[in-house]
């Protein structure tokens, strides 16, 4: 079957409800475009379980801050339509921004819980109230069985999964590993900001996680000392600012004094004009 381009919201439900009168469950993959080998992992693997995968590609105004860069956001759409057919999908839906935030539109969702206020939700007031508001009209307007979303993004994805929970929503929201260049960087639309010097030196970030994963695989238990690895290898790099490195329980994102089953750490950096997300369980 040959993929198909949608734009419209009715446009996209008809296409959802005549694949499920068909038999097929529907899945679901949001982006913001610019696809990489990480969302072609979501897309095979939505298209893997056998449902109808409708990739959604939209730039979402409503999760950047006033100094972020949605104007310079990589929009490469023939590009992305390539990725997504190669890797399996069945619609592309490209939405307007004027109809999925019509004027008037005035109806936001928050996620609480400790769950957006800390970490990526500290540096970026506001981004999860849109990422959560998004997602839950993406939600209404195709209807998914299962939504699929990269664990790089790991704060992201609980969010996601509290908002499922709380609000009843009947879907499964499956995750999929974090996928990575052969340098350990995991792979990202906002990589293509860095420079050809800054790409040297990022997979530091994740040599930094995997030393602070080693202290704990040998028996570490207190996260200062776990964390002090990590920050060793990050602070051996001057280009390199801080964000945040934690450790913190994996479903309601706490920070741990001591390692207990579930933990993961996160970090976030920036190097030059680019921030670098990336975590690791901790066993």
């Amino acid at each position: 079957m040959q993929m198909q381009r949608i734009e419209g919201i009715a446009d996209v439900l008809r296409a959802v409800k005549a694949a499920r009168r068909g038999g097929r469950r529907i899945g679901l993959v949001p982006t913001m475009g610019a696809l990489h080998r990480g969302h072609a992992a979501l897309i095979e693997r939505a298209a893997g379980d056998g449902c109808f995968t409708v990739v959604s590609i939209f730039v979402n105004p409503a999760q950047f801050g006033p100094n972020e860069d949605l104007a310079r956001y990589p929009r490469p759409l023939e590009n992305d339509l390539k990725v997504a057919m190669a890797a399996g999908a069945d619609a592309v839906f490209t939405p307007a921004a004027s109809e999925v935030y019509p004027p008037g539109f005035d109806t936001w969702v928050e996620v609480g819980g400790g769950l957006t206020d800390r970490l990526c939700g500290a540096s970026r007031p506001g981004h999860f109230r849109g990422v959560a508001t998004i997602v839950l009209k993406l939600f209404n307007m195709t209807e998914p069985d299962r939504a699929y979303f990269g664990e790089k993004d790991y704060q992201q994805l609980q969010v996601v999964r509290r908002l499922a929970r709380d609000l009843d929503l009947p879907l499964e929201v499956v995750p999929v590993p974090t996928v990575r260049e052969d340098d350990g960087l995991a792979m990202s639309s906002r990589n293509k900001y860095l420079s050809p010097e800054e790409r040297v030196v990022a997979p530091r970030l994740y040599q930094a996680l995997k030393t602070a994963a080693e202290a704990a695989a040998s028996g570490e238990r207190r996260a200062s000392e776990i964390l002090r690895r990590g920050v060793e290898i990050i602070e051996t790099q001057p280009a390199f600012q801080i964000d945040y490195l934690e450790i913190v329980d994996g479903e309601g994102l706490q920070p741990l004094n001591e390692l207990k089953p579930g933990a993961v750490m996160l970090a976030a950096v920036r190097l030059g004009n680019t921030r670098l997300i990336d975590n690791i369980r901790l066993t």
